[in-house]
């Protein structure tokens, strides 16, 4: 059985079986995840631990935030091109930039399988932490965890998908060709199962400082239930949940002075994070997030005649720059620019790129970048341990402004935005309206693998916001298609065709 069929319909229950992850440098070394039974849990303190890391190391598999990730966030925004050559990936990656992306695409397959195997882990660690000799209070903040974890793969699902299939538990065997199993569940009962499993892990998750770095926090739990919020505009949660976070955790979280610095090593797990996923070094050199950094570093070509740092695609396109202000620090922190000849382009660590007639395209993704020189590594450059940001207090601030401004409190939006100019090297605004929350958005979370998602919801509070975004661009958005991707034909066909497509596919 390959890699993108161990969560198909009628195979589910394989994807509680599978083993083999190895704890990052900061978490415990786990054994394969089957082999932690009820024995085990029951016997052993340390194994529910174990469990839940297992479901933290999900995150560093290709399909979930890997090259098919960059591909179904970045390129498929207006954020990003394909880049590359342009015959490579033409016909995957080429189709989700363009918008023409069909169910056959294997992209699609390999992240819905990567997401649910996720939620397949998640579900076992759930069943099994119960039985854990540990104390209480220990198996609810192992709980919490694991809940906000599968809350945040079923919020990109939804995102990516719209209603998909709902599994919250370990199927019994004899379950295992139940088509009830592999039916959509619809995207109101998704956001359900999401909002509850937040608002479980905000209740029972500890502050930061007060559990081990990476793991999640009650203002992990409580940042990303405001973000749903936001997408459901439910605009009074959106802004208390934030509203408390920014008020109440004052020292525990702040904007990190250095916008450039978010992304580095040097930035890794910062007073601005609220969540990332946590990458590192360890023997089997694969603490890391498959090919995430090599798919997106700048290629050779033209000229070539060196050794490039990685594929080339996700290429931040004209459509962001022309978004910048004269003096954004922003701009030069996000997009690595390729200079013409004879001047080659040098990076924040001293590494020479050259010039663009022995390059590939004429920009990269900056906070993509991994020094391999002056960051660590174990020498495998498809694994390069670089933490992914998933929330900073940048977007809870953002969060906020929004929330704010729908319930009337501008004055508080006008103060929530000035203060990420105010990093930016940017003068203040003296007014403030949903279209500048909207601009500082873009542009503060540019290339973060939100802005897709974000288009699709703001169309939702404007009609033809994304139709217009994606036509500055040059790409049509077609609406009551283009909001979701196809629902993989590989699902379709091993669901026994209980899986319906999504429409226009």
């Amino acid at each position: 059985m390959n890699y993108t069929q161990r969560i198909s319909g009628r195979l589910l229950l394989a994807a509680f079986l599978v083993g083999g992850v190895t704890a990052c440098k900061e978490f415990l070394d786990t054994p394969p995840q089957g082999q932690i039974g009820e024995a085990a849990v029951r016997n052993d303190p340390a194994a529910a631990q174990n469990l839940v890391t297992g479901v933290y190391n999900t995150m560093w598999e290709g399909g979930m935030h890997g090259f098919d990730y960059v591909g179904m966030t970045n390129i498929a925004s207006d954020d990003a091109d394909k880049g590359s050559s342009p015959a490579d990936g033409a016909n995957s990656f080429g189709t989700l930039d363009n918008l023409t992306v069909t169910p056959s695409v294997g992209n699609l397959n390999n992240v819905w399988a990567t997401y649910f195997r996720a939620i397949a882990r998640a579900n076992q660690a759930l069943a099994l932490i119960p039985l854990s000799p540990a104390e209480q209070t220990v198996r609810n903040q192992l709980e919490g965890e694991v809940r906000f974890l599968r809350a945040y793969f079923y919020f990109n699902l939804v995102r990516f998908f719209g209603g998909v299939p709902l599994i919250n538990g370990v199927p019994p065997v004899e379950d295992i060709n139940n088509t009830a199993l592999q039916a959509r569940a619809s995207r109101e009962e998704v956001y359900n199962l999401i909002i509850s499993d937040l608002r479980f892990a905000a209740s029972s998750l500890p502050i930061k400082g007060q559990t081990q770095t990476g793991r999640a926090t009650k203002a992990a739990a409580m940042g990303m239930l405001a973000k749903v919020y936001l997408y459901q505009k439910n605009w009074q949660q959106a802004y208390s949940l934030s509203d408390s976070i920014i008020k109440n955790q004052v020292g525990t979280y702040d904007l990190l002075p250095n916008y450039a610095n978010i992304w580095r090593e040097v930035g890794a797990n910062s007073v601005e994070s609220l969540f990332e996923v946590q990458t590192g070094i360890n023997l089997a050199c694969n603490a890391a997030i498959e090919l995430y950094v090599v798919c997106q570093g700048p290629r050779a070509g033209g000229k070539r005649g060196w050794s490039d740092l990685g594929f080339g695609f996700g290429t931040p396109s004209q459509s962001l720059l022309d978004e910048y202000e004269a003096g954004d620090r922003r701009r030069e922190a996000t997009i690595i620019f390729i200079n013409p000849a004879p001047r080659g382009t040098i990076l924040w660590d001293g590494y020479r790129v050259p010039s663009r007639d022995s390059v590939e395209n004429d920009r990269y993704n900056y906070k993509a970048y991994h020094s391999r020189t002056a960051e660590r590594n174990c020498g495998n450059n498809d694994r390069l341990p670089k933490n992914l940001r998933i929330l900073r207090l940048g977007e809870i601030l953002l969060i906020h402004a929004e929330a704010a401004q729908a319930l009337g409190r501008s004055s508080e939006a006008l103060a929530d935005v000035n203060r990420l100019r105010s990093r930016a090297g940017l003068p203040a605004h003296a007014t403030i309206d949903l279209a500048k929350i909207w601009h500082e958005r873009r542009l503060e979370l540019a290339m973060e693998h939100d802005r897709f998602f974000d288009l699709i919801r703001q169309e939702s509070v404007q009609s033809g916001r994304a139709v217009q975004a994606f036509a500055a661009h040059g790409k049509t958005f077609v609406k009551g298609k283009n909001e979701v991707f196809p629902i993989p034909q590989t699902q379709i066909q091993l669901s026994g065709g209980a899986l319906t497509q999504n429409p226009g596919y």
